[in-house]
């Protein structure tokens, strides 16, 4: 049983020297939302809220919690984490069809519900990937956020830090997309494991061009090459026709959403993003038939350091081939606020036997970059 006590948010960003660039927009800052939520016995559960795009996301998610969830559940009491889940997605749904607002209301449920499962796993003194049920506590880790500008430099450095696998952004234009794929391919070889994110760049009139461009770079997958939103038929079109893994699953929401997806095998691998919609209690499940449907589970993610290591146990609990996404980009709010996940190598993520997320967050290491949103 869960009972809270008080709810505490907190907005962070981080102001990047080099911006985060993708075919929908440029990321100036890194952004962060994290709640604290502490129950009747003094135990506290940390969460983190997607809050990416637009820039003026993570405040309005913050006012969020503030005005409309921390009145919703306070003093409330909840079995468990995904009872609270469940409560709160019935109590806002006609709120997201007023607004249109379904996508905010969502990623802060799915915030809330991270650090009520770091509350359940304290109270039973068991760390979350165990909780649900995992057996094995590491996971193998991908580099990510690699931009189009340059992108042998950041490649090289995570060569040296360990990493072996590495997703570069694509879906800008073919001379700049060629080049950059050209140039990875090169630095890693042609053993090493490539993945391309065109962040929904491309219509399905230019799709068999595109793949025909990308196949001689030997993908391990392409990501989102078309919006995610686009009818199931232009989705069948491009796995049909693809020579890659087909990858997407960050920008779909709701269990039935899912469940059309896997029904009908348009993916390869499947990318739920926790922090987005689902929280822990309902990815997981989700992770795990993925993987019995002989489909790839890989968590999205790219955010802050909780997120992170929610990802990691959601992983971590379901087991199976999956790799755990890590933007490779400097961001403190990100490599501040992990604990020691990666103290033997970023290459591996290792969670440990603690209870919950495993860790208490190191708020006092990022205090420069919070921001007062009030």
């Amino acid at each position: 049983m869960i009972n809270i006590s008080t709810i505490d948010v907190f907005v962070y960003r981080y102001p990047l020297e080099t911006p985060v660039q993708t075919s929908f927009g440029t990321m100036l800052s890194r952004p962060m939302v994290i709640v604290k939520i502490t129950d009747v016995d003094g135990i506290i559960g940390w969460g983190e809220i997607w809050c990416n795009f637009p820039n003026v996301g993570a405040e309005h998610r913050a006012r969020l919690i503030d005005q409309l969830f921390a009145p919703l559940i306070l003093s409330k009491n909840f079995k468990n984490a995904e009872h609270a889940f469940d409560y709160m997605t019935e109590k806002t749904w006609i709120l997201g069809l007023q607004t249109g607002e379904k996508g905010p209301l969502a990623q802060c449920i799915a915030g809330l519900e991270i650090a009520l499962c770091d509350i359940e796993g304290k109270q039973k003194n068991l760390p979350i990937w165990k909780l649900f049920g995992g057996t094995n506590d590491s996971v193998s880790t991908y580099a990510s956020g690699i931009n189009p500008n340059n992108p042998e430099v950041l490649v090289s450095e995570s060569i040296a830090l360990g990493y072996d696998s590495f997703k570069l952004k694509i879906g800008f234009n073919n001379d700049l997309d060629l080049r950059n794929l050209l140039a990875v391919r090169q630095i890693i070889g042609l053993n090493g494991t490539l993945l391309a994110d065109a962040n929904q760049a491309w219509s399905i009139n230019e799709i068999s061009k595109k793949l025909n461009m990308l196949e001689p770079f030997n993908l391990k997958w392409l990501e989102e090459p078309i919006a995610a939103d686009r009818p199931l038929s232009e989705w069948k079109i491009v796995k049909k026709n693809a020579t890659m893994a087909i990858a997407a699953g960050e920008n779909i929401q709701g269990q039935s959403s899912f469940d059309e997806i896997i029904k009908n095998n348009v993916l390869d691998v499947i990318q739920p993003d926790l922090a987005k919609w689902g929280g822990l209690s309902k990815t997981i499940p989700l992770a795990r038939q993925i993987i019995g449907s002989g489909k790839l589970y890989c968590p999205h993610y790219l955010g802050g350091g909780i997120g992170l290591v929610a990802s990691a146990h959601a992983l971590a609990a379901v087991g199976g081939n999956g790799m755990l996404e890590v933007d490779i980009n400097p961001n403190p709010l990100r490599s501040e606020m992990v604990g020691d996940m990666f103290a033997s190598t970023p290459a591996k993520a290792t969670l440990g036997m603690n209870a919950g997320l495993g860790y208490e967050p190191n708020l006092a290491a990022i205090k420069n970059y919070q921001v007062i949103y009030h």
